[in-house]
């Protein structure tokens, strides 16, 4: 069961996580940090990035979400905090350690893994415990 939750959450985080990459983020990233971005994206960082996040999500929220053992309010609530929670390790520590990383970047990413991590989450479980049942 958590292999099928796994590859449903991963294609559910991809598709609207490139959506965001692909229609908003780019004129707004090339603004604020066109001088820091690499001409073209490190896939293999990046898709190791999206296998560990979706693993820890399943983990830690969606599996027990699929059980029962929370509500879908308590995933909604746990898929946002640990959204936010990630994000801001990448976006808190690039502010505090590059000189001239914009807090609007920051507070902009912070908000999209907040909210872009609650409903995946709420979706993942949704359709997981139908899977399941």
């Amino acid at each position: 069961m958590k292999i099928k939750l796994y590859l449903l959450t991963l294609v559910v985080f991809l598709a609207i996580d490139s959506l965001w990459l692909g229609l908003v983020a780019p004129r707004f990233y090339q603004v604020q940090i066109g001088h820091l971005m690499a001409e073209t994206a490190n896939l293999p960082a990046a898709g190791i990035f999206y296998l560990l996040f979706v693993g820890a999500l399943v983990y830690f929220i969606l599996a027990p979400g699929v059980s029962g053992e929370t509500t879908m309010q308590e995933v909604l609530l746990r898929g946002a905090l640990f959204g936010l929670v990630t994000y801001a390790t990448y976006d808190l520590t690039n502010l505090a350690t590059l000189r001239d990383w914009p807090v609007l970047v920051t507070v902009v990413d912070m908000v999209w893994g907040t909210v872009l991590t609650a409903v995946i989450s709420v979706i993942s479980v949704w359709a997981g415990r139908r899977i399941h049942a």
